[in-house]
């Protein structure tokens, strides 16, 4: 049986952020500082993310709830709502960070001869 190492949201982060580092280290210099913060901040986020999903696999999405002598009901739990905040602003960095990287120019066709053979016989 292969035991799993469990880490702690502070190690979960740092391996993240060093993770994201690795793809953005030949960044241009004007652009590392804006880089630098996204990538804590996303780091941050997958970590909390992560977390609440261990929570909503384990309590759900909705949660009955009752005020008063009201009939309880089911309602959305609050970390449902929360995580899908979190999730969508996590998502907006990884864009803003794709968004960052150098373009790297179109692959150009490598010219086998077909269309030079079809112009000769047509």
């Amino acid at each position: 049986m292969v035991v799993k190492k469990v880490y702690t949201k502070a190690e979960r982060i740092t391996r993240e952020e060093r993770r994201l580092k690795r793809n953005y280290k030949d960044i241009q210099k004007d652009k590392s500082a804006v880089v630098e913060g996204l990538i804590r901040r996303a780091a941050f986020m997958r970590a909390t993310l992560e977390d609440m999903e261990i929570d909503l696999d384990n309590g759900g999405f909705v949660e009955m709830f009752a005020q008063g002598d009201q009939e309880p009901y089911e309602r959305e739990r609050p970390v449902a709502r929360q995580y899908q905040q979190m999730n969508k602003n996590y998502q907006s960095i990884l864009k803003q960070l794709s968004d960052l990287l150098p373009k790297e120019p179109p692959k150009q066709k490598e010219d086998d001869g077909f269309d030079s053979f079809v112009m000769q016989c047509g």
